[in-house]
């Protein structure tokens, strides 16, 4: 550097990439790099830093797109302690981390240590759960990983191996693999980068082949990238040389100072021309080996792009390639640039892999940990309700619905799930299900299994899996049967209901009148006549059988309109007395939670149960108003004793008591939460994903219903849950009905009076109002209209008469 630098071609290494990129940044020397691959090696810190190759970034990405594409949520990193290694394994935990995955382990080694830490390192991560590793080593020694895994029988059946672009590099390098080299990695799935095919890829070739004397037999990806990266290099200085007349460098001030033990940092100069031509490279474009070279605004090469082999026989084959711009892909990047990008689920797509252990099969990418001990699964001990869950002398140790259904889910699974149960409390009281919960969390059980009820709170510190029982928090309380009443008639409406409905049958034969009394001889008569008739033909249409006939277009468009509500009102009260006279109703003070919220009467509440809490931290209960019940006989000394004025439970529960009872209580009042029940785990659990996808071809098979059959026992009393005022219809249900008459006898009238303005005025062309203007107008429009309408046609044809005469 001292022998006045204007550009520099590499460094391999990431490390020393890093050391050597502050001091071309002191002395604004561009530093061209085909080989480090380390993210953090930014234009960002190192302005004068460039890659000519594809960051590790896009390479963690692309991994990252693997592991969801193929379903995994867990992977292992093995990788080399330094910044190559670190840095790379940190992106890779960002970009899974977006796809809803992690990395449940590190594994490090030191670079160069002997071959005993590899193996130290690997009988570790073969005790873990994840069974997917990520290798991002150093070609040196990532393939003694690979010969210590294929000894601690690592490379079989179950085990996913994803390699970094090294072990592409190390390959490429040679004609062909090694045999005992190909056996070590067969199965494996390695990101090599993608250089397009082209004439001049198939020329460079040509030349190597024709090298003697060369250290590598074959070129891997970074040859091509380091001939790029001198052509690219040679154009720039080219661009250079022909813009300026003379190259000049300057000392550095802060070195001036410096004492004789550092004179040699004194030759150390700065390129005054370095700022140009570096602007000149990253605005250089151009086609090379590796495809297009040209960098984005943070001095990237465009497209970055992968090729994803897999690792077979004595050689490999391409599964597909993965690029920034359309992911996961069998189609060739190159071909899809000209088309919208397009990263959706749907459109990934890979050819199908052979994994180690010649499986066709996609591994599950996880089995249990500690070498497959049995899964300490947690039973809730319980004292009452004892169908759901409780403690049996079997070989199981348990029985219920719960574990009935979590017998049968685990028998779906496609492999063995060894598990023993452990009863979870003492059997004296209800056992705390938050303290369960949290016991799961902090790995004392590595499962929950029984009536767990899935709450915000819980699933913050565990994994359910998808509710296999619904439920929600009902009303409990004391009911007896309602006696016949002789004014049973009247309740399926409402009093605003019958008031509403009178008047419009009034209102109706208003408006009917109205419109047909100047031209239908039946509305017409004395004032007592008129006035009954009216009356008669309001009420007569409530059976469809006045007597009067409508003559008249609006008379007869408003009453079709009428008798059209008056069936949907009919038929609307024959449903609802036919409910109240039919059914058995129960009554009760307590009509649901808002008359517990609106009084001040005791509640009685589950020991253990969320309901407790729900109640008073959601909805303001004072905690002196719940009382903690116990067993089932507690429920109902509790009851009948008025210790409280209801209960509140889960559906399930109540359902359970309800069956054990005459008739004596019931549910009041719809659900007011919807919640349900499930099976918990550790967060992140892979189990957790697979039971719920058993639990719904449980539910899809109708294997869920006939075991709730089996546990619960419903009776007629758990459906009589809804009171007699929930069977009577209100003026909300029928007022839109009601709007359409108003406007359509709105409009009828509207009509009507400007016809009869009209023929007023025709009628009386040459008089003018007096002061019995009113009574004229009143005594026009009782008149008949033939008699109006020929004295209207005997004055227009007087009046053109006349006209006639008067005209020469």
């Amino acid at each position: 550097m001292g022998r006045e630098v204007v550009a520099a071609i590499g460094p391999q290494s990431s490390g020393l990439a890093h050391v050597i990129s502050h001091v071309v940044n002191e002395l604004q020397v561009p530093l061209l790099s085909f080989s480090a691959t380390d993210p953090t090696l930014s234009s960002l810190q190192y302005p004068y830093f460039l890659r000519t190759t594809t960051s590790d970034y896009f390479q963690m990405y692309a991994i990252a797109d693997l592991v969801s594409y193929f379903g995994w949520r867990e992977v292992v990193a093995i990788y080399v302690d330094d910044d190559y290694g670190r840095n790379g394994i940190s992106i890779l935990g960002d970009a899974l981390a977006k796809k809803r995955a992690k990395i449940s382990y590190k594994a490090a080694f030191t670079p160069g240590g002997p071959k005993s830490d590899i193996d130290h390192l690997l009988v570790e991560v073969n005790l873990l759960e994840s069974r997917v590793f990520i290798v991002h080593v150093n070609p040196d020694s990532g393939l003694n990983i690979f010969s210590t895994a294929k000894r601690l029988g690592m490379m079989s059946a179950s085990y996913v191996w994803i390699a970094t672009d090294w072990l592409p590099s190390l390959l490429d390098s040679s004609y062909m693999i090694e045999p005992n080299t190909a056996d070590l990695i067969q199965g494996v799935i390695a990101l090599r980068h993608h250089t397009p095919n082209s004439d001049l890829k198939t020329r460079f070739s040509s030349k190597w082949e024709s090298l003697k004397n060369k250290e590598n037999v074959k070129f891997n990806s970074y040859a091509l990238y380091a001939y790029d990266s001198v052509w690219l290099l040679a154009r720039a200085l080219d661009v250079l040389f022909n813009s300026i007349d003379v190259i000049t460098f300057s000392a550095d001030p802060r070195l001036s100072d410096m004492n004789e033990s550092v004179l040699h940092l004194k030759s150390l100069r700065i390129f005054d021309q370095g700022p140009k031509l570096l602007q000149i490279l990253t605005s250089t474009n151009f086609t090379g080996l590796t495809g297009q070279i040209q960098f984005d605004s943070e001095k990237n090469l465009i497209h970055p792009a992968y090729d994803i082999l897999n690792i077979g026989g004595s050689g490999y084959r391409r599964l597909g390639y993965w690029s920034s711009y359309s992911g996961l892909s069998t189609v060739p990047p190159d071909t899809l640039y000209i088309k919208p990008p397009n990263t959706s689920a749907s459109s990934q797509n890979l050819h199908r892999v052979i994994w180690p252990g010649e499986s066709t099969k996609t591994p599950r990418g996880w089995v249990f940990p500690n070498n497959g001990k049995p899964l300490r699964i947690a039973v809730p001990y319980r004292v009452s309700f004892l169908d759901v869950v409780t403690k049996d002398n079997g070989p199981l140790g348990v029985k219920g619905y719960c574990i009935d259904v979590f017998e049968a889910a685990v028998a779906l699974l496609p492999y063995a799930v060894p598990h023993q149960y452990i009863l979870f409390g003492d059997g004296q009281r209800p056992p705390s299900y938050n303290n369960l919960a949290s016991d799961v969390a902090e790995n004392k059980y590595d499962a929950a299994v029984g009536d767990v009820t899935i709450t915000t709170s819980r699933t913050r510190i565990v994994d359910f899996t998808q509710p296999f029982m619904d439920s929600g928090l009902v009303v409990v309380a004391p009911v007896k049967e309602t006696k016949s009443s002789p004014w049973a008639f009247l309740k399926p409406f409402t009093w605003q209901m019958w008031g509403v409905t009178g008047i419009f049958f009034l209102l109706v034969g208003a408006v009917v009148w109205i419109l047909e009394h100047r031209t239908n001889t039946d509305f017409r008569g004395s004032p007592r006549q008129q006035v009954i008739t009216i009356l008669w033909f309001s009420f007569s249409t409530m059976f469809f059988s006045h007597r009067e006939n409508t003559v008249s277009a609006l008379g007869r468009l408003v009453l079709l309109l009428w008798l059209f509500v008056v069936l949907i009102i009919q038929s609307s009260y024959s449903a609802s007395l036919s409910s109240i006279l039919t059914v058995q109703q129960l009554t009760s003070r307590i009509q649901g939670i808002d008359t517990l919220t609106s009084n001040s009467d005791p509640i009685g509440v589950q020991e253990g149960s969320f309901a407790y809490s729900y109640l008073k931290d959601k909805i303001g209960i004072a905690q002196s108003r719940l009382h903690e019940l116990k067993t089932q006989d507690e429920y109902v000394n509790a009851l009948q004793g008025g210790v409280v004025a209801a209960i509140v439970s889960e559906l399930p529960y109540a359902e359970l008591f309800l069956a054990s009872t005459k008739c004596q209580f019931s549910i009041v009042g719809p659900e007011f939460t919807k919640i349900g029940w499930g099976f918990a785990f550790q967060r992140d659990s892979p189990l957790a994903i697979d039971l719920s996808t058993a639990i719904l071809q449980l539910s899809e098979n109708g294997e869920l219903k006939r075991i709730y059959d089996k546990w619960f026992n419903r009776n007629a009393c758990s459906n009589q849950r809804s009171p007699t005022d929930a069977s009577r219809l209100s003026l909300s249900s029928f007022w839109g009905l009601f709007l359409i008459c108003i406007v359509a006898w709105v409009l009828a009238l509207t009509v009507f009076f400007c016809r009869v303005c009209w023929q007023y005025s025709r009628y009386n062309a040459r008089s003018l109002c007096t002061t019995n203007c009113g009574k004229d107008i009143m005594v026009f429009i009782d008149k008949k209209e033939d008699e109006i309408m020929e004295k209207i046609r005997r004055k227009s044809g007087d009046s053109k008469k006349q006209h006639s005469q008067v005209s020469p």
